[in-house]
C-alpha cells in the first residue's frame, strides 16, 4: 500500500545583513591616548611642541605605538553598512532562495497543492476503529417521510434514510482518517438483477443487497405483505446494508473478503469469516438505530422497537443458509450496538466461533 508522502518541512530564515557589528556608528568619537609633555629648556621648544601638537590634531596622524586598531572605516549616516556584492538584501523574492516567503517547501503535500488522501486500512480485529472504547455515532435526529407500502414510497424512504445514514458514518469515519463516499442506491424491479458481484436473484435470503459501492433495495424483498407498515424494520434492514458500505470504506470488507477467498467461500472458515463481516453489519445497524431513536426525529420507540423483536426472525435459521449468523446471534450482535453504541461492541472478528455461529 502507497504511504502519503510526507510532510512539508520547515525552513529556518537566514540572519539579517542589517543586523549590528562591530563598526562603531557614524559619529562615535574614538578614544585616543595623549602622551604627557614636561616643559623644560626654553620657550621655542614649548612653541615648538604645540606646533607639533597641533599638526597631529589637524591631521589626525597618530603614534604607532599609542593608536587603537582603527578597523573599518565608519559610514556616513546615510550609507548602509557594506554587505558583500553577491548577497541579496532581505526584500528580495527570487524564486531561488530558499528563504524566500514565495518558494513552497520541498517534498509533502504543499509541492503540488493537494493534501495527503484518506486511505483504507486492511484489518480485522485489530482494526484502528474498533479499538477504542468510547467511540460510537453521535446521537442525531433523522428525518424521514412517512412509509407508503409502494415502489416510489419505498425510494423515498430509502433515499432520505441513506442521507441520515451519511450524517452519521462520514464524520464518524473521517475522524478515523478513514475515506468516505455515499453508496449508489438501486431499486431493482425483476426478480433478478445484475451487480458486480454477479447476477442476484430476489427472495428471502436477499431481501437486499450490497456490492462494492451499490446498495440495491429491490421492492419485492422488502415482503411489504409480511410486514406492512413497518418503518423500523425497513430502516434496520437498510441500516445492516448500509453497514456494509461501511466496511468497505474502512477496509474491513476487503480484508474478510481475502480471508475468504484464502480459505474458500464453502469451507467452514470461510463460512465463519462470512458470519463475522454479516453479523458485524447487524451491529453497525443497531448502532444507528440506537443512536436516533428518541432525538426529536421520525425514529420513534415504537420503530425502534419493532426493529429490535424483528431480529429474531431473521439469520440462517430462517434463510437456510449458512452464511450470515443464527436467528439468535443475528439479534445479539444487533441489538449489543444498539444498546450502548459503541463500535468496541461490534468487533465480531475477535468474538469466539460460538458467537458468531
Amino acid at each position: 500500500m502507497t504511504q502519503p508522502p510526507p510532510g512539508p518541512h520547515g525552513h529556518g530564515h537566514p540572519g539579517s545583513p542589517w543586523a549590528s557589528s562591530a563598526t562603531p556608528p557614524p559619529g562615535s568619537p574614538r578614544r585616543r591616548a595623549w602622551p604627557y609633555v614636561l616643559a623644560f629648556g626654553g620657550g621655542a621648544l614649548l612653541l615648538s611642541l604645540v606646533l607639533v601638537l597641533v599638526y597631529v590634531v589637524a591631521t589626525g596622524t597618530e603614534s604607532p605605538d599609542t593608536r587603537e586598531d582603527p578597523g573599518p572605516v565608519a559610514a556616513s549616516p546615510t550609507t548602509p553598512p557594506a554587505t558583500p556584492s553577491t548577497e541579496a538584501p532581505p526584500s528580495t523574492t527570487t524564486p531561488e532562495s530558499p528563504s524566500s516567503p514565495s518558494a513552497p517547501p520541498a517534498g509533502g503535500a504543499a509541492s503540488t497543492g493537494h493534501a495527503p488522501q484518506p486511505q483504507k486500512i486492511f484489518k480485522l480485529a485489530d482494526h484502528p476503529i474498533l479499538l477504542d472504547p468510547d467511540s460510537g455515532l453521535a446521537n442525531r435526529a433523522c428525518h424521514l417521510p412517512g412509509w407508503q407500502n409502494t415502489p416510489e414510497g419505498a425510494e423515498l424512504f430509502f433515499h432520505a434514510a441513506r442521507e441520515c445514514l451519511d450524517a452519521a458514518w462520514e464524520p464518524f469515519l473521517r475522524a478515523h482518517g478513514l475515506p468516505f463516499t455515499p453508496p449508489r442506491l438501486h431499486f431493482p424491479s425483476a426478480a433478478r438483477f445484475d451487480t458486480q458481484c454477479g447476477r442476484i436473484n430476489v427472495g428471502i435470503a436477499t431481501a437486499a443487497y450490497y456490492c462494492e459501492g451499490d446498495l440495491y433495495l429491490p421492492y419485492d424483498g422488502l415482503q411489504t405483505e409480511q410486514y406492512g407498515d413497518s418503518p423500523g424494520v425497513y430502516l434496520a434492514l437498510f441500516a445492516h446494508e448500509y453497514g456494509h458500505h461501511v466496511q468497505e470504506m474502512a477496509g474491513i470488507m476487503d480484508a474478510a473478503w481475502e480471508r475468504i477467498y484464502a480459505s474458500g467461500q464453502d469451507s467452514d472458515a470461510g463460512r465463519e469469516m462470512s458470519r463475522r463481516k454479516e453479523l458485524q453489519a447487524q451491529c453497525f445497524s443497531g448502532m444507528f438505530l440506537g443512536a436516533h431513536v428518541d432525538q426529536g426525529g421520525s425514529v420513534t420507540r415504537e420503530m425502534y422497537n419493532a426493529a429490535w423483536y424483528d431480529q429474531e426472525t431473521r439469520g440462517d435459521d430462517t434463510s437456510g443458509t449458512h452464511d450470515h449468523g443464527s436467528n439468535a446471534n443475528y439479534a445479539k450482535w444487533w441489538r449489543a450496538g444498539a444498546f450502548d453504541n459503541r463500535i468496541v461492541d461490534c468487533n465480531t472478528f475477535a468474538a469466539s466461533s460460538s458467537e458468531v455461529s
